[in-house]
């Protein structure tokens, strides 16, 4: 409900995405990264973080939260930010340690790679909604995939890149439709968790596999 009243006070049509650039440029600062994360819902395969470092020329009409444009749309803006950018780094994290130290902890730690990962230091970050210590100023923008030109460009990087994983897992998996849920816990995939049981890309720690695997140890001590 907060997410959506948030959506409701944006007027997605008046945006200018690139004003948090545009004040760090009128400080003199130039290399300014956009950072996002994209599979902190899903119940399997990594969570995947881009930093993105735009020109200041750069213009793609169009960009916005990778989430409300289309797969095709995602694929053309994906290969223009990959052509323009000055900078791009990437950011994995396995499923095995996200199960380890949690998903949000996980996606920090995907994000610092990320930034890491760019061949150019960037002089400012701006961060979606997350908090990061770095030794790089950074700023934290709620809704910045939308409010913000560099972090829309990290998240459509971000959603291509794991999106393309996916349907890597989904050859290896066909049962699973992960070409179609991402890996998210649609009523589909649940009833193939049910039918098949989990794989090692599986996030053990999250709800549904967890609880399989008890019901499954269960019936294990049971016999």
């Amino acid at each position: 409900m907060a997410r959506k009243k948030t959506l409701e006070k944006i007027d997605i049509k008046n945006i200018d995405s690139f004003k948090y650039e545009k004040e760090l440029r009128k400080n003199g600062i130039k290399l300014i990264a956009g950072v996002d994360e994209v599979g902190r819902g899903p119940l399997v395969g990594p969570v995947v973080t881009a930093c993105v470092i735009l020109p200041e020329e750069f213009n793609l009409e169009g960009l916005t939260d990778s989430k409300k444009l289309s797969e095709k749309k995602r694929n053309f803006f994906y290969d223009e930010i990959k052509r323009q950018a000055i900078s791009i780094g990437i950011g994995i994290v396995s499923n095995e340690e996200i199960d380890k130290i949690n998903i949000y902890e996980a996606t920090k730690v995907a994000m610092k790679q990320a930034i890491s990962n760019c061949d150019v230091k960037p002089e400012h970050v701006l961060i979606d909604a997350m908090k990061l210590d770095l030794d790089i100023p950074s700023t934290s923008i709620i809704k910045g995939d939308l409010l913000s030109i560099s972090i829309s460009a990290a998240s459509v990087i971000a959603k291509v890149t794991r999106d393309r994983m996916m349907y890597e897992l989904d050859e290896k998996y066909p049962m699973y439709n992960f070409k179609g849920n991402k890996g998210y816990p649609t009523k589909e995939h649940l009833e193939a968790i049910k039918k098949y049981g989990i794989i090692p890309e599986h996030r053990k720690s999250y709800g549904p596999v967890k609880e399989y695997l008890e019901r499954k140890e269960q019936l294990t001590l049971d016999l």
